[in-house]
Protein backbone atom coordinates (compact mmCIF):
# COMPACT_ATOMS: atom_id res chain seq x y z
CA UNK A 1 0.00 0.00 0.00
CA UNK A 2 1.12 3.58 -1.02
CA UNK A 3 2.36 5.60 1.85
CA UNK A 4 0.47 8.56 2.39
CA UNK A 5 2.44 12.21 2.61
CA UNK A 6 0.43 15.71 3.42
CA UNK A 7 2.88 18.54 2.54
CA UNK A 8 2.27 21.49 4.00
CA UNK A 9 3.81 24.25 1.73
CA UNK A 10 2.21 27.84 0.72
CA UNK A 11 4.92 28.28 -2.26
CA UNK A 12 3.14 27.11 -5.14
CA UNK A 13 5.82 26.41 -6.95
CA UNK A 14 7.82 24.45 -4.44
CA UNK A 15 4.45 22.75 -3.25
CA UNK A 16 3.93 21.77 -6.98
CA UNK A 17 7.54 20.35 -7.31
CA UNK A 18 7.20 18.52 -3.95
CA UNK A 19 4.01 16.80 -4.96
CA UNK A 20 4.93 15.68 -8.24
CA UNK A 21 8.57 14.31 -6.46
CA UNK A 22 6.30 11.73 -3.97
CA UNK A 23 3.76 10.93 -6.70
CA UNK A 24 7.10 10.09 -8.76
CA UNK A 25 8.61 7.89 -5.69
CA UNK A 26 5.04 6.07 -5.42
CA UNK A 27 3.34 8.09 -2.36
CA UNK A 28 -0.39 8.93 -1.86
CA UNK A 29 0.25 12.86 -1.78
CA UNK A 30 -2.28 15.59 0.08
CA UNK A 31 -1.57 19.49 -0.13
CA UNK A 32 -2.11 22.29 1.77
CA UNK A 33 -1.58 25.90 1.53
CA UNK A 34 -1.61 27.12 4.95
CA UNK A 35 -1.20 26.10 8.74
CA UNK A 36 -5.23 25.97 9.33
CA UNK A 37 -5.84 23.82 6.25
CA UNK A 38 -2.42 21.51 7.39
CA UNK A 39 -3.85 21.08 10.59
CA UNK A 40 -7.12 19.96 9.68
CA UNK A 41 -6.37 17.60 6.89
CA UNK A 42 -3.54 16.12 9.49
CA UNK A 43 -5.95 15.86 12.12
CA UNK A 44 -8.50 14.33 10.06
CA UNK A 45 -6.29 12.03 7.91
CA UNK A 46 -4.81 8.61 8.52
CA UNK A 47 -1.39 9.96 7.28
CA UNK A 48 2.47 8.22 7.41
CA UNK A 49 4.14 11.52 7.14
CA UNK A 50 4.06 15.11 7.06
CA UNK A 51 6.08 17.66 5.18
CA UNK A 52 5.63 20.73 6.94
CA UNK A 53 7.10 24.55 6.22
CA UNK A 54 7.94 26.47 9.07
CA UNK A 55 6.25 30.14 7.30
CA UNK A 56 2.77 29.38 6.99
CA UNK A 57 -0.14 31.67 6.55
CA UNK A 58 -2.70 31.82 9.01
CA UNK A 59 -0.62 29.40 11.49
CA UNK A 60 3.33 28.94 11.48
CA UNK A 61 4.66 25.30 11.00
CA UNK A 62 5.51 25.30 14.57
CA UNK A 63 1.87 25.92 15.80
CA UNK A 64 0.49 22.96 13.73
CA UNK A 65 3.46 20.88 15.30
CA UNK A 66 2.64 22.12 18.85
CA UNK A 67 -1.15 21.28 18.49
CA UNK A 68 -0.21 18.08 16.95
CA UNK A 69 1.68 16.70 19.59
CA UNK A 70 -0.58 18.06 22.17
CA UNK A 71 -3.29 16.24 20.42
CA UNK A 72 -1.08 12.69 20.69
CA UNK A 73 -0.67 12.84 17.25
CA UNK A 74 2.75 11.39 16.83
CA UNK A 75 2.86 11.29 12.90
CA UNK A 76 6.33 11.47 11.65
CA UNK A 77 6.78 15.45 10.89
CA UNK A 78 10.33 16.88 8.67
CA UNK A 79 10.23 20.84 9.04
CA UNK A 80 11.41 22.99 6.16
CA UNK A 81 13.35 25.85 7.21
CA UNK A 82 15.28 28.77 5.33
CA UNK A 83 18.56 28.65 5.44
CA UNK A 84 20.46 30.40 8.35
CA UNK A 85 17.73 29.72 10.53
CA UNK A 86 19.21 28.02 13.03
CA UNK A 87 17.25 28.30 16.29
CA UNK A 88 14.06 27.03 13.75
CA UNK A 89 16.07 23.73 13.96
CA UNK A 90 16.18 23.88 17.84
CA UNK A 91 12.44 25.24 18.22
CA UNK A 92 11.17 22.36 15.51
CA UNK A 93 13.23 19.37 17.60
CA UNK A 94 11.98 20.81 21.01
CA UNK A 95 7.65 20.78 19.85
CA UNK A 96 8.37 17.47 18.35
CA UNK A 97 9.34 17.55 14.76
CA UNK A 98 11.29 14.15 13.98
CA UNK A 99 13.86 15.96 11.57
CA UNK A 100 14.19 19.39 9.35
CA UNK A 101 15.79 19.96 5.62
CA UNK A 102 16.98 23.18 5.50
CA UNK A 103 16.27 25.30 1.89
CA UNK A 104 17.38 25.28 -0.50
CA UNK A 105 17.76 21.23 -1.03
CA UNK A 106 18.10 18.32 -2.78
CA UNK A 107 14.60 16.25 -3.43
CA UNK A 108 17.09 13.34 -2.99
CA UNK A 109 18.47 14.25 -0.01
CA UNK A 110 14.86 14.95 1.40
CA UNK A 111 13.84 11.02 0.45
CA UNK A 112 16.67 9.62 2.13
CA UNK A 113 16.02 11.47 5.37
CA UNK A 114 12.17 10.72 4.78
CA UNK A 115 13.01 6.94 4.01
CA UNK A 116 14.94 6.82 7.14
CA UNK A 117 12.21 8.30 8.84
CA UNK A 118 9.46 5.93 7.83
CA UNK A 119 11.93 2.77 8.53
CA UNK A 120 12.19 3.83 12.02
CA UNK A 121 8.39 5.17 12.62
CA UNK A 122 7.72 1.45 11.40
CA UNK A 123 10.40 0.12 13.92
CA UNK A 124 8.50 1.90 16.50
CA UNK A 125 5.31 0.30 15.55
CA UNK A 126 7.32 -3.27 15.43
CA UNK A 127 8.26 -2.55 19.04
CA UNK A 128 4.49 -2.08 20.32
CA UNK A 129 4.41 -2.34 24.00
CA UNK A 130 7.45 -4.82 24.45
CA UNK A 131 10.73 -5.50 23.00
CA UNK A 132 12.93 -8.46 23.93
CA UNK A 133 16.90 -8.83 23.78
CA UNK A 134 18.76 -11.50 24.95
CA UNK A 135 17.09 -12.65 28.67
CA UNK A 136 16.36 -9.07 28.88
CA UNK A 137 12.72 -7.71 28.66
CA UNK A 138 11.82 -4.21 28.01
CA UNK A 139 8.03 -3.01 28.70
CA UNK A 140 7.54 0.49 27.45
CA UNK A 141 3.78 0.93 29.21
CA UNK A 142 4.96 0.13 32.56
CA UNK A 143 8.42 1.39 31.77
CA UNK A 144 9.91 -1.64 33.37
CA UNK A 145 13.07 -3.70 32.48
CA UNK A 146 13.84 -7.12 33.42
CA UNK A 147 16.64 -9.48 33.07
CA UNK A 148 15.92 -13.34 33.72
CA UNK A 149 12.71 -12.52 35.11
CA UNK A 150 14.09 -9.90 37.82
CA UNK A 151 12.85 -6.73 37.44
CA UNK A 152 15.94 -3.85 37.47
CA UNK A 153 16.38 -0.61 38.87
CA UNK A 154 16.53 1.82 35.90
CA UNK A 155 16.25 5.63 36.11
CA UNK A 156 13.90 7.28 33.88
CA UNK A 157 17.02 8.50 31.82
CA UNK A 158 18.66 5.02 31.54
CA UNK A 159 15.14 3.54 30.40
CA UNK A 160 14.95 6.39 27.72
CA UNK A 161 18.57 5.90 26.44
CA UNK A 162 17.66 2.00 26.00
CA UNK A 163 14.19 2.72 24.23
CA UNK A 164 16.41 5.60 21.83
CA UNK A 165 18.44 2.48 21.45
CA UNK A 166 15.80 -0.06 20.35
CA UNK A 167 14.25 2.26 18.19
CA UNK A 168 17.63 3.13 16.37
CA UNK A 169 18.69 -0.87 16.43
CA UNK A 170 21.46 -1.60 14.32
CA UNK A 171 22.00 2.34 13.51
CA UNK A 172 25.20 4.13 14.46
CA UNK A 173 24.23 6.52 17.49
CA UNK A 174 26.36 9.74 18.03
CA UNK A 175 26.38 11.17 21.58
CA UNK A 176 24.87 14.34 20.39
CA UNK A 177 21.58 12.27 18.85
CA UNK A 178 21.32 10.41 22.80
CA UNK A 179 21.58 14.40 24.17
CA UNK A 180 19.35 15.92 21.83
CA UNK A 181 16.71 13.03 22.17
CA UNK A 182 16.84 12.26 26.01
CA UNK A 183 18.46 14.97 27.46
CA UNK A 184 16.75 17.93 25.36
CA UNK A 185 18.58 20.86 23.98
CA UNK A 186 18.06 23.38 26.65
CA UNK A 187 19.39 21.43 29.62
CA UNK A 188 23.68 21.81 27.77
CA UNK A 189 25.01 18.36 29.28
CA UNK A 190 28.62 17.20 28.29
CA UNK A 191 29.26 14.22 25.98
CA UNK A 192 30.72 12.19 28.96
CA UNK A 193 27.42 12.60 30.69
CA UNK A 194 26.38 10.23 28.13
CA UNK A 195 29.50 7.75 28.18
CA UNK A 196 28.85 7.80 32.21
CA UNK A 197 24.83 6.63 31.91
CA UNK A 198 25.79 4.14 29.07
CA UNK A 199 28.24 2.36 31.44
CA UNK A 200 25.53 2.34 34.33
CA UNK A 201 22.85 1.04 31.76
CA UNK A 202 25.89 -1.96 30.90
CA UNK A 203 25.97 -3.32 33.95
CA UNK A 204 22.57 -3.71 34.44
CA UNK A 205 21.68 -5.27 30.51
CA UNK A 206 24.89 -6.93 29.69
CA UNK A 207 25.82 -9.80 31.14
CA UNK A 208 29.62 -9.00 31.06
CA UNK A 209 29.71 -4.94 30.76
CA UNK A 210 33.14 -4.74 29.84
CA UNK A 211 32.43 -7.29 26.92
CA UNK A 212 29.09 -5.79 25.79
CA UNK A 213 27.12 -7.60 23.42
CA UNK A 214 24.29 -5.38 22.52
CA UNK A 215 25.57 -1.38 23.49
CA UNK A 216 28.38 -1.35 21.40
CA UNK A 217 30.75 1.64 21.59
CA UNK A 218 31.92 2.73 17.81
CA UNK A 219 35.29 4.26 18.46
CA UNK A 220 35.11 8.15 17.85
CA UNK A 221 31.60 8.21 16.83
CA UNK A 222 29.09 6.57 19.61
CA UNK A 223 27.43 3.86 20.28
CA UNK A 224 25.57 0.81 18.08
CA UNK A 225 22.46 -1.32 20.14
CA UNK A 226 22.54 -4.61 18.16
CA UNK A 227 19.84 -7.31 18.89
Amino acid sequence: MNSKVLIVEDDQAMAVALRDGFEYEGYAVQVARDGAAGLKLATEKELDLIILDVMLPKMSGFDVCKQLRSSGNSTPIIMLTARGQEIDKVVGLKIGADDYVTKPFSFMELMARVEALLRRSHRRAEVADEFHFGDIAVNFKKFEVTKAGTLLEISPREFNILKYFIEHRGEVVTRDQLLDAVWGYGSFPLTRTVDMHIAKLRQKVEDTASDPKHIITVHRVGYKFVV
